[in-house]
């Protein structure tokens, strides 16, 4: 079973890739998805979270205060320690999904992440992909979609990676800079290509 990664800015495509490849039969794992599921289900995550940033992390009804932690990760440069409480315990979470896969006979699961390279490249891949995209296709793919003012992307981009010094890290870039068929058309060859060259 092969094993990848995903990884690019925000607006950048990473997702339209993996929708794209979830229908070639790609087991996909969105890191931000798990991230948000152990943070409510997970009993150790949530006495961690509530030790470091206090009980209000948690509203009356269990689930979780988003804006409170936000404000606490970002406003009050705290996202480190946010880090290292949530990235371990989605690197676990993988390694378990992954086994299941491997175990029904899965040919590929991937996890996507925008945080995926940022302490070099972890060593369960076997390899990744960067979706890159010019800037101004990027906010305006954003401000598209979740309605909001350039200067609040901006910010976003401002907080990511600098994907550009983590080239060196991928085994694939495919860049999405034209229509969005094009982008899906390369996304599926890309797709072949990866199945094609492990298998062979």
């Amino acid at each position: 079973m092969i094993v990848a990664g995903v990884t690019g800015g925000i607006g950048s495509g990473k997702t339209t890739l993996c929708k794209v490849w979830e229908e070639l039969g790609a087991r996909i794992v969105y890191a931000d998805d798990l991230a948000k599921d152990l943070m409510v289900n997970n009993s150790d995550v949530r006495k961690k979270l509530i030790n470091t940033f206090g009980k209000e992390t948690y509203r009356a009804d269990g689930s979780l205060n988003k804006p409170y932690l936000i404000r606490e990760a970002f406003e009050n440069n705290r996202a480190e320690e946010l880090n290292e409480i949530v990235h371990p315990a989605v690197a676990r979470a993988f390694k378990k999904i992954c086994s299941k896969a491997e175990a029904a006979g899965e040919k590929i699961i991937v996890k996507e992440a925008a945080l995926l390279l940022n302490k070099g490249r972890p060593e369960e891949l076997d390899l990744v992909v960067l979706v890159t995209s010019p800037k101004s296709q990027q906010i305006d793919r954003v401000s598209k979609r979740d309605s909001v003012q350039e200067e609040e992307i901006q910010a976003r981009i401002n907080k990511q990676p600098d994907f550009e010094s983590l080239k060196p890290l991928a085994d694939y870039i495919i860049k999405n800079e034209g229509s969005l068929d094009k982008f899906k058309k390369r996304s599926k060859e890309l797709f072949e290509l990866i199945m094609n060259r492990e298998s062979s």
